[in-house]
């Protein structure tokens, strides 16, 4: 169980400053776990969940479904991330969450965390950061999707999953764990399965990044960077991170 508080303050910790009463606050929180097998729901549009989520290992993706069944992938989110944490303040789920590939997620119940916020102000604030820092993420994402062509848009999109997995400590040798399919990305970011992967070509034939097997690995990223406009100030972490080689 330790593991899980671990995971959950050196999350919190990349944006606030938490003291050792924080972290000892955090470490006393009852946290159940729930594993989750590839496209398994953890909870679906509609539901009203009395327990928020942790991500503690695989990623887990919101979408929206729409009428004709169709999904939309609205964000991705890995090891740290509170990917509902919005459900202690609103009563009913607008979106879906559902894991990318097999997945952990730590469940606490609200009135855990709402008697902490309590006792601990501090730990209510640094989750409340959590929640606007997905937030600027939402931001950041439409104008990339809407502002940007296809290949710069999805240059943008590998630095920021790459950036992001560099915080949660999932670089290694140059690589990340990326076990979405060029489908899956192209829904992300309003572009076909054509157009995704020509985009893919020509990133790889410009030297800055290749993806496969479930793996993006990192072969210039300050070209990637450059050529996706990509700034990582939208992700308010409390330290710059050393630029990828």
């Amino acid at each position: 169980m330790a593991r899980v508080h671990d995971v959950m303050i050196h999350k919190l910790k990349e944006h606030t400053a938490l003291s050792r009463k924080d972290e000892a606050a955090l470490r006393s929180l009852p946290v159940k776990l729930r594993s989750a097998a590839p496209a398994e729901d953890l909870v679906r549009q509609g539901d009203q969940p009395d327990v928020s989520m942790v991500v503690l290992t695989g990623m887990v993706a919101r979408y929206h479904t729409l009428p004709s069944g169709a999904r939309q992938y609205l964000s991705f989110h890995i090891a740290g991330d509170w990917p509902d944490a919005q459900t202690l303040f609103v009563d009913k789920m607008d979106h879906s969450l559902s894991a990318i590939n097999a997945a952990t997620v730590g469940t606490i119940a609200h009135k855990s965390l709402l008697a902490l916020f309590e006792r601990v102000p501090s730990i209510g604030f640094a989750i409340w950061r959590e929640t606007l820092i997905d937030a600027a993420i939402f931001r950041e994402t439409i104008t990339n999707n809407s502002k940007r062509n296809v290949p710069a848009r999805l240059a943008h999109f590998l630095c920021e999953q790459y950036y992001r997995a560099q915080a949660a400590q999932l670089v290694k040798d140059g690589s990340c764990p990326l076990e979405l399919s060029q489908e899956q990305i192209g829904e992300a970011l309003g572009a076909s399965l054509t157009t995704i992967n020509r985009a893919m070509q020509a990133l790889r034939r410009k030297g800055t990044m290749e993806f496969r097997l479930g793996r993006l690995y990192m072969r210039n990223w300050a070209r990637l960077a450059e050529f996706g406009q990509f700034d990582p100030g939208y992700l308010h972490l409390r330290r710059s991170l050393r630029a990828p080689k």
